[in-house]
């Protein structure tokens, strides 16, 4: 029963995302001014009005609290704090540099979590038009088509790489950098698009030295549904530890997963 009514809520979910990006965010693509918020990140008003507009959909299909990108630090830590049986966890545009810069890589995400885990999970990239989405124990989609699409999976030398050097420790940045143990490496700038490649087998290893939650919530759900695997640096539980932010090394498949994990905690402290 709760399964169905999942999958109930994720159709609306996908149609309030849709709407919300054809109302509030494509109309302002390469059209907004930016400020900077308290981390050094961009914001526009097309983050705010996306936020708004979301929390209203949102509160119809199911009233769990709502906690946002776009609201103060003070108002996040309270809302995980009261520690609620459901929660919604939104990113109104995840890629906001790529927004303001013209770049297409920038994504709509929401997650509605109960205990502190994913549930539902729904990721749109509008210039592109795919929608990727997941419910716990229904697989991961891209529209109307189950990940992964690309099935055959490469040794880890072979491998396309998603990597994030900003927040990794120095040694291992710099060992991916002198001796790099896959084919080649990408990054996106929209965390998660990144998880939601990784889902359909676009690229095969990931590496990121820090994300919040609105950056994992709704992709780590799509990258489990698909068949693949996660850990931070520190844990091999992804789900334990603060919620606040987490490193993450991913893979498809369970044996890349494996090479890819001990490589990168092999070489982590140098």
């Amino acid at each position: 029963m709760a399964g169905a009514r999942l999958l109930e809520q994720v159709a609306a979910v996908r149609a309030a995302v849709r709407d919300v990006a054809a109302d509030e965010v494509m109309p302002r693509y390469r059209k907004v001014s930016h400020s900077r918020k308290a981390d050094g990140s961009l914001l526009t008003e097309a983050d705010l009005a996306a936020q708004a507009a979301l929390m209203e959909r949102l509160a119809a299909i199911d009233p769990a609290p709502f906690v946002g990108e776009e609201m103060t630090a003070e108002e996040q830590d309270a809302l995980w704090a009261r520690g609620d049986p459901g929660l919604w966890c939104v990113d109104p545009i995840d890629g906001t540099s790529n927004f303001v810069h013209g770049v297409p890589n920038f994504a709509l995400s929401v997650a509605l979590m109960r205990g502190g885990r994913s549930v539902l999970g729904v990721i749109y990239a509008p210039v592109a038009d795919e929608m990727f989405w997941a419910v716990r124990g229904h697989g991961a989609w891209l529209g109307d088509e189950r990940l992964p699409i690309r099935t055959e999976v490469p040794s880890m030398q072979g491998s396309l790489a998603n990597v994030d050097f900003k927040r990794l420790p120095k040694p291992l940045g710099v060992a991916l950098v002198a001796a790099p143990p896959y084919l080649s490496q990408r990054n996106l700038g929209s965390a998660t698009l990144e998880w939601c490649y990784l889902a359909a087998g676009r690229i095969d290893l990931y590496l990121h030295g820090g994300q919040k939650p609105w950056d994992y919530a709704a992709g780590c759900l799509i990258l489990d549904e698909a068949g693949g695997h996660m850990a931070t640096l520190d844990g091999d539980d992804f789900w334990t530890g603060p919620a606040g932010s987490r490193s993450v090394v991913a893979a498809r498949d369970t044996g890349l997963f494996a090479d890819w994990l001990d490589w990168v905690r092999r070489h982590r402290q140098g």
